[in-house]
């Protein structure tokens, strides 16, 4: 059986990943003994003394330890050492409330079917032993937490990661298959109406600040109210902007402004316990990472501000509604249509779970809800349409469903996005939702998750100075060039709507240094299947 080194490396890198899970605490025994190498039915024994011993030139004859080390990828001592010594946590504050986290508790069952230490499939010994030495220091290294288990051996299954290497390496090759057969589709350019002013160069900076009082919060809602300052055109709806996960007004003043000089009303809301201040405390270790539990609280943000809306408590003129947000607000105003998760969900993120696809985040949070209960709503009255920007939900809802909805839906991705990716989180999730021929994807070449997110700075800087400073490695593409473009075709598709028209569906359109493309189903499903 061959195996090249990067899937040779995850036999040692799959213990680092074990970390993940909440703790308890068990008196320390001794140290591990021994790795047992699990693959095409054989067992390699491996000393753990002898691998740190050989790793500091202590062991010089032990010629077979060095050849099972060359098999999995460490040709020399030093290479070795420096992974022994690298740190698995350097924040302990934050690393104790990750692992506390459904995800992290998540992460940690699946990791340790492929990871055994003895007989413990839960992975508890394993959370123990990181407890108490993230209790003594504030950097854990891999020599520590080896030295430190009170296991005999750690079983490792090979062929498990292995198969776990190949979903991984099947989804990157699908993401790539996609923008090569965009590519390959050769169409007539159509015609798209151009605007002189840029969306950062727009001066209106005009809102108003209203704090809502809520009978779910304990403190007030703080709202932000665009109401347009020119009115050459009378807009029949109003947007209701909310941010993802970590996410502030602030970051999307961009967006609101755009939308508010050409002429539509904006409320922008922030999400207490959800918001950059939860980010905040989970960087400092005083609270745990938000997940999905927080959608609960979210819908009902949803409701109080459409309730203060309709009682006059805001005062905008616009009657239909147009429910738009980044990530978890995408996906809070999908849910708040009304359309209700299937009964599959759980054996299809057990799927997931099991071949642990880290090349989709977003799935994490989506079978959180297998544990969280949503109550009923009622439709909203007056709904005119969704716009997701790196939107998810493709494992909440199979496709073809009798529940789809027939609002038009804007979803907009990137393909530099592995936390919603779009091949699954926005073309699948068009097709699983949406009965409306209105509804399009926008996606944006070298886009990420983090490209429409505004942050202080970012102006005349790729990188940002709050909570999202976040390089290009992360962010893509320059997010500036990103965000005058999703600010553009949202307008488009805004204006098609009152018109009842739909945006043109086309491939390869350029503006400026980005390539895009606006597809509709037809497209979609044309893609999908060629895949």
């Amino acid at each position: 059986m061959r195996t090249n080194s990067f899937i040779k490396k995850l036999v040692v890198l799959g213990t680092v990943g074990s970390l993940l899970a909440p703790s308890c605490i068990y008196p320390k025994l001794q140290a591990a003994e021994r790795f047992e190498i699990h693959f095409d039915g054989m067992s390699i024994p491996i000393s753990i003394k002898e691998l740190i011993d050989w790793s500091n030139g202590e062991d010089e004859t032990n010629s077979e330890l060095a050849s099972w080390l060359n098999l999995l990828g460490f040709k020399e001592r030093k290479g070795l050492a420096k992974f022994l010594s690298t740190p698995l946590v350097k924040d302990k504050s934050m690393a104790r409330q990750i692992l506390r986290s459904w995800s992290g508790r998540k992460l940690l069952d699946e990791v340790s079917d492929l990871i055994l230490m003895d007989e413990d499939s839960s992975g508890e010994r394993v959370l123990d032993t990181l407890e108490n030495l993230l209790n003594e220091k504030d950097e854990v290294t891999t020599f520590d937490l080896l030295n430190s288990l009170s296991v005999k051996a750690i079983h490792i299954d090979l062929d498990g990661w292995i198969e776990v290497a190949n979903n991984w390496r099947s989804e990157l090759n699908k993401q790539q298959k996609l923008l090569s057969n965009l590519a390959s589709i050769n169409e007539i350019l159509v015609k798209r109406s151009k605007r002189n002013i840029l969306p950062f160069e727009i001066k209106e900076n005009e809102y108003e600040m209203i704090s809502l009082v809520v009978s779910h919060r304990n403190e007030p809602l703080n709202l932000e109210v665009w109401n347009p300052s020119s009115r050459e055109k009378t807009r029949t709806n109003w947007v209701l902007l909310m941010t993802g996960l970590g996410g502030d007004r602030n970051h999307f003043n961009w967006l609101a402004r755009s939308l508010s000089h050409n002429g539509w009303p904006v409320v922008v809301m922030d999400h207490p316990g959800s918001d950059s201040l939860a980010l905040e405390a989970l960087v400092k270790g005083r609270l745990p990472l938000p997940g999905a539990e927080v959608l609960t609280d979210r819908l009902n943000d949803l409701e109080s501000v459409l309730k203060a809306k309709k009682s006059g408590k805001i005062d905008i003129s616009a009657e239909n509604v147009v429910l738009m947000g980044h990530s978890l607000g995408a996906l809070t105003a999908i849910l708040a249509s009304g359309i209700e998760i299937d009964d599959q969900l759980e054996n299809r993120c057990q799927k997931v779970l099991d071949n642990l696809s880290l090349t989709n985040l977003s799935s994490l949070l989506q079978c959180q809800l297998t544990d969280i209960t949503l109550t009923e709503r009622e439709n909203i009255e007056n709904l005119s349409a969704i716009v997701g920007m790196n939107s998810f939900g493709s494992f909440l809802w199979k496709k073809n469903l009798d529940n789809q909805i027939n609002i038009p839906l804007f979803l907009t991705g990137g393909t530099f996005d592995l936390v919603t990716p779009a091949m699954s989180e926005q073309l699948g999730l068009l097709l699983a939702v949406s009965s409306s021929p209105y509804s399009r994807v926008l996606l944006i070449e070298g886009a990420s998750h983090f490209s429409p997110i505004r942050v202080e700075g970012q102006m005349y800087q790729s990188e940002g100075k709050d909570l999202f400073n976040l390089g290009e490695s992360i962010v893509g593409f320059h997010p500036l060039s990103v965000q005058s473009l999703l600010a553009f075709e949202i307008t488009s598709f805004l204006e098609k709507l009152e018109e009842k028209k739909s945006i043109p569906s086309n491939t390869n359109l350029t503006k400026g240094e980005l390539k895009f493309h606006i597809l509709d189903r037809a497209k979609i499903e044309k893609l999908l299947i060629i895949q």
